[in-house]
């Protein structure tokens, strides 16, 4: 799968912000993803594309956006606020142009709590669904559940995928905060990945290896959900 068939979208925010978004969606597509990058690299970082395309492969269309920082260039990340509306709007717009297929959103760290929040406060119309391509449950050395607390006012059905070595997770705290979620929520663990799905030599997988495991275990899930 090769970006040539993504289409370029502008997303209204509000009546003095737009962002930019990129929908793929492959000719079977059989569910769609909005999908949320994380703090520090926008929609059009390699693992972004990489994971966008792995997706298509298996009949998920994403559309990807970026937060109003990072479409400004700033570092800085948005406020709840604002990155909670970014979500909203991305959604109704992967509605105008997926609306027939079973929706689900989420994204990379940032972007998933992001999304995570939106929903928490008020339904996103029509998904039915998130999903958290590691979710950032505490800065790293700072391990804490409290990011989490929100996520029991979450009432669709959630899947977390996490590396066994993300610093921005800690087993011994995700865990329970998985279980406490009860059937709502499922817990994947890619053994000894990072937070970037990266794994050491010494794991006998390469990255390539690991990433068609994180795929195959999100589609798998939006398979039985949509």
């Amino acid at each position: 799968m090769n970006t040539s068939g993504v289409q370029p979208l502008t997303i209204t925010v509000s009546d003095d912000s737009t962002v930019s978004a990129l929908l793929l969606r492959p000719a079977q597509a059989r569910s769609a993803y909005v999908f949320a990058h994380g703090a520090g690299a926008g929609m059009t970082h390699p693992s972004m594309v990489a994971i966008a395309e792995g997706l298509a492969e298996r009949g998920i269309a994403t559309l990807r956006y970026q937060f109003p920082y990072m479409e400004k260039g700033s570092k800085r990340p948005d406020p709840p606020a604002v990155a909670q509306a970014t979500v909203r709007a991305a959604v109704a717009e992967a509605a105008r142009h997926c609306g027939e297929l079973p929706l689900f959103a989420g994204g990379k760290s940032f972007g998933g709590r992001m999304t995570s929040q939106a929903q928490a406060k008020a339904p996103l119309a029509g998904v039915r669904g998130l999903l958290f391509l590691g979710f950032p449950l505490h800065p790293a050395g700072k391990p804490s559940s409290e990011r989490a607390r929100h996520l029991a006012e979450v009432k669709v059905p959630m899947l977390f995928l996490q590396g066994t070595r993300d610093a921005l997770a800690e087993l011994d705290l995700l865990e329970p905060v998985v279980k406490g979620l009860g059937h709502r929520a499922t817990l994947h663990l890619v053994q000894e990945a990072d937070h970037s799905f990266h794994v050491l030599k010494r794991s006998g997988r390469n990255d390539h290896e690991v990433m068609a495991e994180v795929l195959d275990a999100f589609a798998g899930w939006v398979a039985e959900h949509a």
